[in-house]
C-alpha cells in the first residue's frame, strides 16, 4: 500500500508547528530522507502480518514507512508533543487510525505494550541506544528480530565478534538473546540536524529458545560485567570477586566450566560466560 512519506520540508514545517527543536539531551536527529526509512524497514523484513514496535517516532518518517507496508504498529514516544500529533500526521497520510498505537513514555520504563509486538524497528538516540535495547530484549520475549539505527561506534561493537578491540559487555549482553550483524550504513546528510557521528544500521534475531532462566541471565551479566571493568586483567584476577573471593578460586571455577583461567574478557564467547555463571 503506497503512502505518501515525509520529506524535509514537511518535517520542518511540524517541527514548527510544534514548537519543536531537535535537542541533543533526547538524541533527537529526525531522518528526513524517505529512502533512508523504506531502507531501515527494508532490511528489517518488515510484511504486513507483522506486528512492529518502534521506539522514538518523532515527526513519523519511519513510522510512515513501516506502515506503509501494511503492518500493524505500537510507537513508543517520550517526548509529550510528538506523542500526541502522530496519529494525526499517519491519518494525514491516508493510514487508518488502528493501524497504530502510540505509547506516551520513557522506551527504558515501558514494561507492557499491547499486541505482544515481534518485529522492534528504530532510529535510536545514540546516548541510550545500549539501554533501551536490553531493556526491550528482555522484557518482550515476543520480539524475534529487529534492526534499528544507531551510531557507527555503537552499532559496530554490537555486532563484534568475541577477540575484537571493539567486543566489550554490550557485544556479549546482545548476544545472549541471539545473532546480530551489521545491515547498512546511513549516510549523515539523511538527517536534521545534521549529526557530528556515522550511523549504521545493526540487525538481530532471537534465538528459538532461551538460553537461559533469568537468573542465570543476571548471573551471566554480572560476570561479564566483572570481566570487562578489568578486561586487561586474566580472568582468574578479573573474576576473582565474583567467582570465590580468590584468585584461585575463580581459577578452579573457570576450568570447572571448561574456561582457561589465565585469557581475558574478550576472549570468551556468551556461550562460555553462560557456563562460568552456571559453574
Amino acid at each position: 500500500m503506497p503512502v505518501s512519506l515525509l520529506g524535509a520540508a514537511e518535517i520542518r514545517r511540524l517541527a514548527a508547528d510544534l514548537d519543536v527543536t531537535p535537542t541533543k539531551k533526547l538524541g533527537q536527529n529526525f531522518v528526513v530522507d524517505a529512502n533512508t526509512v523504506r531502507k531501515i524497514v527494508h532490511a528489517a523484513r518488515v510484511t504486513a502480518s507483522d506486528r512492529v514496535v518502534e521506539i522514538g517516532p518523532g515527526l513519523g518518517s519511519l513510522t510512515l514507512a513501516i506502515l506503509e507496508t501494511g503492518a500493524s504498529m505500537v510507537a513508543v514516544e517520550i517526548d509529550h508533543r510528538l506523542a500526541e500529533r502522530l496519529p494525526s500526521t499517519v491519518a494525514a497520510h491516508g493510514v487508518p487510525a488502528d493501524r497504530l498505537t502510540v505509547i506516551d513514555a520513557d522506551a527504558l520504563r515501558v514494561t507492557e505494550l499491547p499486541g505482544a509486538p515481534e518485529v522492534l524497528v528504530a532510529n535510536l538516540p545514540y546516548n541510550v541506544s545500549v539501554p533501551v535495547l536490553l531493556h526491550f530484549l528482555e522484557t518482550f520475549p515476543s520480539l524475534h528480530r529487529g534492526v534499528v539505527m544507531v551510531q557507527a561506534e555503537v552499532g559496530e561493537r554490537l555486532a563484534a565478534p568475541p577477540g575484537s578491540k571493539i567486543y566489550g559487555a554490550p557485544s556479549v549482553k546482545a548476544a545472549w538473546y541471539g545473532p546480530w550483524r551489521l545491515a547498512g550504513t546511513v549516510s549523515r546528510q539523511v538527517f536534521w540536524p545534521v549529526p557530528n557521528v556515522d550511523s549504521v544500521l545493526v540487525g538481530f534475531d532471537r534465538d528459538a529458545e532461551p538460553r537461559g532462566t533469568e537468573e542465570h541471565r543476571l548471573r551471566t551479566f554480572e560476570i561479564v560485567d566483572a570481566a570487562f571493568q578489568q578486561r586487561r586483567k586474566m580472568l582468574r584476577q578479573a573474576l576473582a570477586g565474583v567467582l570465590g573471593g580468590t584468585a584461585a578460586e575463580a581459577s578452579a571455577r573457570l576450568e570447572a566450566a571448561g574456561v582457561d583461567p589465565t585469557l581475558r574478557g574478550e576472549q570468551l564467547t556468551v556461550d562460555d560466560y553462560a557456563r562460568v555463571a552456571a559453574s
